[in-house]
């Protein structure tokens, strides 16, 4: 099994990175570019992602979510968010019916 603990690394990667020198870090010129760079790259890299399913070359996709999800990273890290966020996210959802979830967002519960 896969130490998933990666994220978190990456996570704290991020964060160090925050404060490097944007000539010579991508994250640094990511984050001091602003949200809407970070947001460009994520749907950029989501429509990528599509077109690797729609041709259906497994490690292309797998290669096009590993950047879609390294920069959902970022801009988790732009808001001051981490992994565990997301992931108790999904935790408090374990078990529930999507169906269930979907409708107990709509009626504000």
């Amino acid at each position: 099994m896969i130490d998933s603990s990666i994220l978190y690394r990456l996570a704290e990667t991020i964060e160090a990175r925050k404060s490097a020198d944007s000539s010579n870090s991508y994250v640094a010129k990511l984050l001091t570019s602003g949200q809407d760079k970070i947001l460009k790259k994520i749907a950029e890299e989501a429509a990528e992602t599509i077109m690797a399913s729609k041709d259906g070359n497994t490690a292309h996709l797998v290669y096009e979510i590993a950047d879609l999800w390294f920069h959902c990273l970022v801009l988790l890290a732009h808001h001051g968010l981490k992994p565990e966020d997301v992931l108790h996210e999904l935790e408090r959802r374990e078990g529930i019916s999507g169906i269930e979830e979907k409708l107990a967002r709509k009626t504000g519960e």
